[in-house]
């Protein structure tokens, strides 16, 4: 018998006209390392070659204003685990990791039967097994992880065991993957894959096969495009063999970026800003969608979408209500892909509160554990283990919000920008629709609306503000569960 949920989705979409499936999909949530939103072929790049992305854009779902959550890849990141804005869990940066006391989208799906798989990326922690926030502690059952970014040749963490790997790192992320995905399809078990590639991150090295494409251009270049065609190239791969394991049918795909483009060689299609910024350049991505069993017909969504997005609308599909869940900033996103909503039921809050990253350099962390485990010794260094993680000591103002922090509610974007020693704070706004370059503020041809927009923002930094400082763990000042 079919539980209430995932009936009461059944008959939207069949109100919807759409196709109605029997169960609840698989889920595969892709997301590349600092890929900018005019860093594809089909959004008007002029050199780049992305077949298979194109391919995607034309007979899937194509987001048009899809958003990271943050301007840089850990707290984004996060995003995708627990449908939070970043702060409300301490992940400020690239390098911090994720509260263990959070609700990730692999513990939630697990309650739902699913099994779960991790593979590439991970940096919202560490890819050590006793760490509370690895992987493994982080709901995943299988996992081939890397601390950060990686490249050619890789040494990735399996299941806590460093062992090494050859060839491109985008190739390997998308082999381990498949071998979790081919087991899950023999046993006719529904999975959870989060496949989460290090490129194109730099240090840009491209296999000499991929930077052939791209010859007559700067080096760099070459490199940085070579990177991209390599997860053009593995995410058609992923996508070829679940239609020949006949599982793409009743399969989500989600792929999207951790953060908007890079300077001098991504392309943000027309933004201002890059990745590090609160501006639009800084949190546009490409966004791309498919679940055959649902959607027939391509369409593309124009209203704003966003990574916290991924974990609410993932959890509708599944049936899955978490018991303690604390606040989101995400919604489910079905009623717009059904058609049955056009505009975004709820603004997107953001804020980078401008505090530094933690180095993490996955080549030689990596390495040392490889050596380390070689002699039958496991590192303790609480940077690369983070004992830590979860511990709230010191609490944050509910008055004073430092920092560059933003409200989009479409088509307005509403900045507020305080200064960290004078708390003084400006206002800026601006019409996307009209001025994607955000380059006109508006604050004196808006009386009327600025003043409510205001208030919403900084009464949503309030709540962000409280579950930072724990409010949202019952009381729990620091216990990892």
């Amino acid at each position: 018998m079919k539980c209430l949920l995932f009936l009461c989705g059944v008959v939207g979409m069949q109100v919807a006209g759409m196709a109605a499936p029997d169960e609840p999909p698989n889920i595969v949530l892709v997301m590349a390392d600092d890929q900018g939103w005019g860093d594809m072929g089909y959004n008007g790049h002029p050199h780049l070659k992305t077949p298979n992305f194109d391919a995607l854009a034309k007979e899937g779902i194509r987001f048009d204003e899809f958003h990271a959550a943050a301007p840089v890849c850990s707290p984004t990141r996060g995003s995708v685990m627990t449908g939070r804005t970043p702060n409300r869990y301490g992940c400020f940066a690239w390098g911090h990791p994720l509260r263990p006391q959070e609700i990730t989208v692999a513990e939630a799906l697990k309650t739902a039967g699913y099994a779960t798989g991790h593979f590439g990326k991970w940096h919202l922690g560490s890819v050590q097994k006793a760490s509370p926030v690895s992987p493994g502690n982080s709901g995943f059952d299988e996992w081939v992880s890397a601390p950060n970014y990686f490249d050619l040749n890789p040494v990735m963490s399996v299941q806590g065991k460093a062992v090494p790997f050859q060839g491109d790192s985008s190739d390997i992320t998308v082999d381990e993957a498949l071998k979790f995905i081919r087991k899950c399809g023999e046993k006719k078990q529904r999975f959870l894959a989060v496949v989460w590639f290090g490129s194109p991150h730099d240090p840009h090295r491209a296999l000499e096969e991929d930077r052939a494409g791209y010859a007559g251009l700067p080096e760099k270049e070459q490199n940085f495009y070579g990177e991209i065609t390599a997860m053009d190239r593995a995410f058609g791969r992923l996508r070829a063999e679940l239609k020949e394991l006949d599982l793409r049918e009743n399969t989500l795909l989600w792929y999207c970026s951790d953060n908007g483009a890079l300077p001098k060689v991504g392309e943000t299609g027309g933004r201002r800003g890059n990745k590090g910024q609160i501006y639009e350049g800084g949190l546009a991505v490409p966004g791309l969608m498919e679940w055959p069993a649902a959607f027939h017909e391509p369409k593309v969504i124009k209203a704003p979408c966003v990574t916290s997005d991924i974990y609410p609308t993932v959890l509708a599909l599944a049936d899955v209500k978490m018991e303690k869940q604390p606040p989101l900033d995400g919604i489910d996103l079905m009623p717009l892909l059904m058609g049955q909503e056009q505009k975004r039921s709820r603004p997107i809050g953001f804020w980078d509160m401008g505090r530094p990253g933690i180095g993490v350099n996955s080549k030689e962390w990596m390495n040392e554990l490889l050596a380390a485990q070689a002699k039958g010794e496991e590192p303790a260094d609480p940077v690369r283990v983070r004992p830590e993680a979860g511990k709230i000591e010191k609490k944050v103002s509910l008055t004073e919000f430092p920092g560059h922090a933003a409200w989009l509610d479409w088509p307005w974007k509403l900045h507020r920008i305080e200064n960290k020693k004078t708390h003084d704070v400006k206002w800026e706004l601006y019409n996307l629709a009209s001025d994607p370059d955000e380059s006109t503020v508006l604050l004196a041809e808006q009386p009327e609306r600025v003043p409510e927009m205001q208030k919403s923002l900084e009464d949503w930094l309030e709540s962000v503000a409280r579950s930072l400082n724990g409010e949202d763990y019952a009381g729990e000042k620091a216990a990892a569960k």
